[in-house]
């Protein structure tokens, strides 16, 4: 069903998913374009962001942030156009990213939108390198992971938004860039088109064995998103020092129960005393937020410049968002997914 004057399509949540979301999860609706009121504008998505944060707000567990109620639309980051406004600094035709959610339309009063003006170049990029995921790369790497020139950093989810980003930044300050990804065709693409200087199938037999011979002198920094068994096989290579900027752990969102197998945490305990390791957990906009003029100054040279690549995964029409989300935490995106909702 295309896009409309008149209606508003959104998918909102009608339960909450034990373990991977499934059909009843998100519910398609129908209701009419909201009305704006005095010092609103009306937001007409054309873009929307599928991101792996989205699954914890589909839960009930405490987190960072309230979960999304059982019948509200499903949260998300949307590039949108103004369609019309009583807020100063919006006027029509505008093109603005924005947190409208899983829907064609939504209201602002202007909180948290970025003017991007009236013609911008690649808007959709807004929602992956020049936006969140950017964001989260630049500064965990920056601020926390402290890069030296030689070190050597390891980069979980090389071929996603994130862990590309990560790399190619690594790369551009001097360090050497190891990658992991799941399979040959993302492995081919992290160190062919990215530049990293090798890249590791997790899901191969010998990923532990690969990943020890790529980085003969340890790890320096470890970008972590994933967790799970990539994790395990980082420890016992992480160096005296080394720093981990942990931003999401991808492969635990759909877990119903601890996993299986002998308890790792004190093992993981003793690492981080013995050889004085940095581990920080961060949620970017509440803690690097303030540094996002600085990082889109900076970014928006090194993609200009070709020194930073990035590869977006368009998927047409809100109808496919629920299975697209799916597949994303499955690990079967290649690249930033993002979903056309516009016609």
């Amino acid at each position: 069903m295309p896009q409309s004057e008149t209606q508003n399509r959104q998918f909102v949540l009608a339960e909450r998913p034990k373990g991977e979301p499934t059909d009843n999860t998100l519910r398609l609706e129908t209701t009419e374009v909201p009305t704006p009121g005095k010092g609103q504008m009306l937001l007409r998505n054309e873009y929307l962001s599928l991101d792996p944060y989205m699954r914890g707000r589909m839960s009930s567990a405490p987190s960072y942030a309230p979960p999304v109620e059982i019948g509200e639309v499903m949260v998300g980051g949307t590039v949108a156009q103004v369609v019309s406004s009583d807020v100063q600094g919006y006027e029509a035709g505008d093109w603005v990213v924005a947190f409208g959610g899983w829907q064609d339309y939504t209201l602002s009063d202007g909180t948290g939108v970025i003017n991007m003006g009236k013609s911008p170049q690649n808007p959709s990029w807004a929602l992956g390198v020049l936006g969140m995921p950017g964001l989260t790369a630049w500064a965990g790497l920056t601020q926390i992971g402290q890069p030296k020139e030689g070190e050597t950093l390891v980069v979980a989810g090389a071929s996603g938004p994130v862990g590309a980003t990560v790399g190619q930044i690594g790369k551009i300050l001097g360090l050497r860039v190891v990658g992991i990804a799941g399979g040959s065709e993302k492995c081919r693409h992290v160190v062919d088109t990215l530049g990293f200087d090798a890249c590791i199938d997790y899901k191969a037999d010998s990923f532990a064995d690969d990943l020890a011979k790529a980085v003969p002198d340890g790890i320096d920094i470890y970008f972590e998103n994933v967790g799970g068994a990539v994790f395990d096989a980082v420890m016992p290579l992480l160096n005296p020092s080394a720093r981990i900027p942990l931003c999401g752990l991808i492969s635990q969102y759909n877990a119903t129960a601890l996993p299986e197998g002998p308890d790792r945490m004190n093992y993981l305990m003793g690492q981080l005393l013995r050889k004085r390791i940095t581990m920080r957990g961060f949620i970017v906009f509440d803690d690097f937020g303030h540094l996002y003029p600085e990082f889109a100054k900076q970014m928006t040279g090194w993609v200009q410049e070709g020194k930073v690549k990035y590869r977006e995964e368009m998927i047409e029409g809100l109808e496919q968002a629920p299975a697209a989300f799916v597949g994303l935490l499955r690990g079967e995106a290649f690249g930033k997914r993002v979903i056309h909702l516009a016609d």
